[in-house]
Formats: structure tokens, sequence, C-alpha cells
């Protein structure tokens, strides 16, 4: 399935699924979020996911926990191996601020909020994003941030199998920076259960 670029959609995602995020083109940048299906208030938690990890950048074996501390996603293949945890969806503030845009795109926030709306997620209700493809490049003396090109090439992926029932919110991002000045696609496919 695709998503067009700038925009988003939920599914549900059952426990033993996998779930594989593919970059088409290259150099785009997809915000996952996961929620448990049966209690929505649990959901994926880049602190709890970076503690137990004790590391910034997940790849294949590594888990993505809830607020919870329960496993909801395992990346089980990954051929980039450069994902960020760190960063929130990109959102009309984002534009105005970042970027000085005075017409801002309702973001990624805003592309997961409507595509979860039927679920009754709202706007407070969405953490930060594990971001596929996104290169945070951070300076070991000062600690600051630089969002980089993304590694992904044409055609690369990264797979996670569930470890509940899910709803997962996902997006082809839409901020420039993020995506190297151009935004297009994102594909994605649901396997059967392993």
């Amino acid at each position: 399935m695709r998503i067009a670029p700038r925009s988003g959609t939920a599914f549900e995602l059952r426990a033993g699924q996998t779930l594989t995020v593919i970059d088409p083109m290259g150099e785009q940048v997809a915000d996952l979020l996961a929620f448990n299906l049966a209690d929505l208030r649990e959901v994926i938690s880049s602190g709890r996911s970076l503690d137990y990890a004790s590391k910034l950048f997940f790849t294949t074996h590594d888990k993505l926990y809830s607020n919870r501390s329960n496993v909801m996603l395992d990346i089980i293949a990954d051929e980039v191996g450069r994902h960020d945890f760190l960063l929130t969806p990109c959102s009309k503030d984002t534009f105005r601020i970042i970027y000085d845009d005075q017409n801002p795109h309702q973001g990624c926030f805003g592309n997961l909020v409507q595509a979860l709306k039927p679920w009754g997620i709202g706007d407070d209700d969405v953490p930060v994003a594990f971001n596929c493809f996104m290169n945070v490049v951070i300076d070991p003396d000062t600690g600051a941030l630089s969002v980089q090109a993304p590694l992904s090439r044409a055609g690369q992926s990264i797979t996670f199998k569930a470890h509940m029932d899910l709803l997962i919110g996902l997006t082809a991002c839409s901020a420039p920076q993020s995506n190297n000045g151009s935004f297009k696609p994102i594909e994605f496919e649901i396997g059967d259960v392993l």
C-alpha cells in the first residue's frame, strides 16, 4: 500500500503480524506510532525504549516499548540502519517556528491526528514517533541535533513484528529538512502472523 507525499494513514496490526515500511524512491522519512488496540492509553514510548536499549539508534533485534514497559514492536529486519526516536512529529508549529512559514502545512502531527480520529485519538494522545529512515546527527561535544538527509536508498525497508494487537499511525513525512528538501511517498506491507 502507498501513502501519498505529505499525508498519513492508520490501520490495525495484529499480534505476530509484520509491518514492512518501504522507502520506494529514497531519502523519505515515515513517522510511525503504535497504540495498544485493547487500551489506547498504552502507547509507544521513546523514553522507555531508549532507556531499556541504552542507545539512541535502533536497528535489527531492537525492541520498541510502550509507556507501560511492554514490548510493542520488534525490529526484525533493517536495510538502512539509521532511524530517529528523539524528535516529535512535525506540525504547524514546526513549520512556523523552524521554517518561519506563515501558512504552514499540518505536518505529520496533523496527518496522524486526522488518520487516528476514527479510533478516538486526539492531539494530546500523540507521542514521539519512531521516525523510520530519519537521520539525526548528534554533536558529541555540545549535544546539538542536526537533521541530515536520510540514508535510505530507493526500495530499502525496515520490518517490525507486532507483540500485541496494535493501532498503527504512519506518515510520509512533511518536513523539508527531514527529507532532503523533497516530498515522496512511503509504502508499507502487512505480513502474515509469524
